[in-house]
């Protein structure tokens, strides 16, 4: 299989490119990455000089290069996105342009060519927050910020594709991702760093705001089974059933690093910020997937990479 993954320089594709170039010999990837802020060709360390493998650094808003790539691949699997809701708060137009404008042009392009699949990765924010129980693949689209906003209008666009134009569209909504190759603004490496140096660690209201914690490899292995028998026009929830508070993640990270607690100090609460999320993921495991790293595992791992 020859793939398109657009956004591959990133956190969650460039670990996505790295487990498809390893556990399939006969694949070819293609890594479309416009090395915004979020995106490193150190992500792709290893990998760059592979035979099998090339980067283009461009814009998924570019329609001319986007559709002259996607008529030579197979399959098309979009982690493209702007992703960080602090700054989806603070200005949304980069998240409609990229996420939502962005998923046209790849889907345009993808229609156009009449490949075999399109994999679109969405989050487990568009369904917003869940008190009690968990979120199921039909439930409604409920997002309570900007960059869920966009990524729920990325999700309907792909379904529309699908109903519309019959493209062989799927799409995963996956809980918290942590692991290596992810970029230091969010929680786990900035806490991992402001901890090693002596930093505080601002944590937001009173810390109890739960997510459902998936080391990166777990997920890629799940996203990997989803473009290759996952059944078309379905959706799939990724998550690892690993809930734990903010404050719990913080703690842990301090106990990880070796510090004292007294560097956790608490900050006024993100504007519209969701209580929890939990995923129901009888879909995947049915194709035969469950996570293979503990939350306590995957720390270990992600606070030695950020270290070193």
């Amino acid at each position: 299989m020859r793939i398109l993954v657009s956004g591959g320089a990133g956190f969650i594709g460039s670990n996505f490119v790295h487990h498809v170039l390893s556990e399939h010999d006969d694949d070819e990837v293609v890594t479309l990455d416009a090395l915004t802020y979020a995106g490193s060709r150190d992500n792709l360390d290893g990998v760059l000089d592979d035979p099998r493998h090339t980067f283009v650094e461009g814009d998924i808003r570019d329609r001319e290069l986007v559709s002259e790539l996607i008529a030579d691949v197979d399959a098309v699997v979009n982690f493209a996105a702007e992703s960080h809701v602090d700054r989806s708060i603070a200005g949304a137009e980069p998240f409609v342009s990229t996420n939502v404008q962005g998923t046209q042009t790849l889907l345009d392009a993808a229609n156009d060519a009449d490949i075999d699949k399109f994999l679109q990765i969405s989050t487990d924010e568009v369904y917003g927050q869940i008190l009690d129980g968990k979120f199921s693949e039909g439930d409604r689209l409920d997002p309570r910020n900007p960059y869920a906003a966009t990524k729920a209008g990325a999700d309907l666009l792909a379904k529309s594709y699908r109903t519309t134009h019959d493209l062989p569209v799927l799409i995963t909504r996956t809980s918290n991702n942590f692991g290596p190759r992810q970029h230091p603004e969010k929680l786990i490496p900035k806490f991992i760093s402001n901890a090693a140096a002596g930093e505080t660690l601002p944590v937001y209201g009173d810390g109890s705001n739960v997510r459902e914690w998936i080391y990166v490899e777990d997920n890629c292995r799940a996203l990997d089974l989803v473009l290759r028998e996952g059944e078309n026009g379905e959706i799939y929830n990724i998550g690892s059933h690993a809930e734990k508070t903010n404050l719990e993640v913080t703690e842990a990270i301090l106990d990880t690093v070796g510090v004292d607690d007294d560097l956790i100090e608490f900050v006024e609460d993100r504007a519209g910020h969701d209580q929890r999320y939990a995923l129901e993921t009888d879909k995947i495991e049915a194709l035969g997937w469950k996570p293979t790293y503990t939350f306590e595992e995957g720390l270990e791992q992600t606070v030695r990479y950020y270290l070193d």
